[in-house]
């Protein structure tokens, strides 16, 4: 028992700086890559540069997709350590350590340590966690605030009345709702919690009393208004018309409407199955054996699973009854399913034909990387196209092959030498060796590519230093990327009206400015001879045309208008 105590005195704090490493791994050598990075991180500069916090702007025109909380939270990371490249990231990457230590505290007191140590070890070993820990996108933060809100209602509802607890809850389930609109999805839990209650009432069960849940009104109020409440006042003080749309398009269009009459991503209602069969890898291979378990310990009235994964199901009924759906919007179940697999996944493990499935898992895994290493380094027609279709160079081929054939081949000497004996310790390996692959290697690599920067510096280059640049029917990273100060005509307006404006900009000065446009948004009022092939990002193809290219006598127009580029 002494030597016992003694390895996880040792084991654990391992664990622990392991898990931080490849979380952080490569933070600061990469740039804002689409589709969401650019965005938040233009509207957090533009705070930054112009110190106007309260409203996020994407060029000139507002950005009423999301609430700028977790802009904030960016602006302000860039406040403390300075250089875009690591504040981007810094909100996630403490959002997930937060939530890695939410599991574990919830855990471990609603079962004991060593419960709370294989829930903490199940949630990083799963894919989504860590890609989302890696990814500046506002869903590792909302989970933050989800799994807070959760800690704090558990702790209330099973524990003891305990107000401290649910006033964090409430104001965790506000903030989160500030900086995206599901935030208040923790509060659904009380419907599991008053089921349970009433099944349970015959068995004399203590509960805290129902009235003490009406603190969480005033918390959750509170939470909302550290965005809301200045948001208010500027629309009481300001008759501005942009601002009075701005918050119509946020509070009721991008919420209520997007939800109940989705535009874009539209998915059938068994989306998320899928979801959860790949990104919730290899934690998924193991929910079927895990239902008898939950199911039998649900019919004992068991508090703890009822709420857990009653509050799961819920979660998972709600976004699978919108039509709109992403592969993000049920992260918010992760950490809880964690907290009720953990104390079964000791007796799993136990079992053969589940340490062979994970086995199974990290060899497809070596296999598949030493595969793709091959093609690289062989120059296969089909590592050729990959590259082409996303205007790379072949050099990219070697440096790429070689960080898959080393993680490959580490891989496979670890399933030789752990074997499926050890395969929960493999598959948390594999999880560590896999984020720092992602973090030190392939990112970095593929950096100047994904985030534009590649395309923009050729731009720099063909133009010069002293010419000024325009954007037509741009992205984000565009405008983030560009090394000068860069005209926009707006984001979301028309492609036509977008040219109009350019138009009359080139007109001023033919000789000493340029415009970047998206090729399918090119002008018939361009003269072709002098358009420039720039060269093609994230899938799009971009032409370059100077000043003088521009027939300012011509009056047709593009056969059809602009689609909405967001893809939030």
């Amino acid at each position: 028992m002494h030597h016992t105590s003694r390895s996880a005195r040792l084991w654990r704090p391992l664990a622990c700086l392991a898990m931080l490493l490849a979380l952080a791994a490569g933070i600061g050598l990469r740039q804002p890559s689409p589709p969401d990075e650019p965005r938040f991180v233009l509207a957090a500069r533009a705070m930054v540069d112009t110190g106007q916090w309260l409203l996020p702007h994407r060029g000139n025109e507002l950005y009423a997709e999301k609430p700028p909380v977790f802009m904030w939270m960016q602006a302000a990371s860039h406040q403390v350590f300075g250089g875009w490249n690591l504040a981007f990231l810094v909100p996630s990457l403490l959002a997930a350590l937060l939530t890695l230590w939410l599991t574990w505290d919830l855990t471990r007191r609603l079962w004991n340590r060593r419960v709370a140590w294989w829930a903490v070890l199940a949630l990083f070993s799963c894919l989504q966690f860590g890609l989302m820990a890696k990814r500046a996108q506002i869903d590792m933060v909302l989970v933050a605030m989800t799994t807070l809100a959760m800690w704090g209602l558990l702790r209330h509802l099973l524990e003891g009345r305990n107000l401290t607890a649910l006033w964090i809850a409430g104001i965790a389930a506000g903030v989160g709702t500030v900086t995206k609109g599901v935030g208040f999805l923790p509060l659904l839990v009380l419907l599991p919690w008053a089921v349970w209650r009433w099944r349970g009432r015959a068995l004399d069960r203590p509960a805290v009393p129902a009235r003490t849940l009406w603190w969480l009104l005033p918390a959750f109020l509170l939470g909302t208004a550290v965005w809301l409440a200045p948001l208010g006042i500027a629309l009481l003080s300001d008759p501005d018309p942009s601002l009075h749309a701005y918050a119509r398009e946020l509070l009721f269009k991008q919420t209520g409407t997007r939800y109940a009459n989705a535009w874009h991503h539209v998915q059938p209602a068994w989306y998320y199955l899928q979801v959860m069969a790949t990104l919730w890898l290899p934690g998924s291979l193991l929910l079927p054996a895990l239902l008898p378990g939950w199911w039998r310990r649900l019919k004992r009235l068991d508090g703890r699973y009822w709420l857990l994964l009653g509050w799961c199901l819920l979660v998972l009924v709600f976004f699978s009854a919108s039509p709109g759906k992403r592969e993000v919007y049920i992260f918010p179940m992760l950490p809880l399913l964690c907290v009720a697999a953990a104390p079964l996944l000791p007796g799993l493990l136990r079992r053969a034909g589940v340490r062979w499935l994970l086995l199974a898992y990290v060899a497809l895994l070596a296999v598949g990387a030493l595969y793709i290493a091959v093609n690289l380094h062989g120059g296969s027609p089909w590592a050729h196209a990959q590259l082409a279709r996303r205007d790379m160079p072949d050099s990219l081929l070697p440096v790429l092959g070689n960080w898959l054939l080393g993680f490959g081949v580490v891989l496979a000497v670890l399933v030789v030498w752990l074997r499926q004996r050890r395969a929960g310790l493999l598959v948390v390996v594999t999880a560590v060796l896999l984020w720092n692959l992602y973090g030190w290697g392939l990112m970095p690599t593929l950096d100047p590519y994904s985030s534009a920067s590649a395309l923009m510096q050729r731009v720099g280059q063909r133009i010069g230093p002293d010419a000024e640049l325009g954007l037509v029917a741009w992205r984000e990273q565009n405008l983030l990327q560009a090394d000068r100060k860069a005209a926009v005509f707006g984001f979301k307006r028309p492609w036509d009206q977008q040219w109009q404006d350019a138009g009359r900009w080139l007109a001023q000065a033919p000789q000493t400015r340029w415009v970047l446009v998206l090729d399918e948004a090119m002008s018939p009022c361009v003269d072709r001879a002098q358009v420039i092939e720039i060269g093609s990002s994230n899938r799009n193809r971009w032409q370059l045309l100077p000043g003088t290219a521009w027939r300012s006598d011509c009056t047709a127009h593009l056969p059809s208008d602009a689609a909405d580029p967001d893809t939030d």
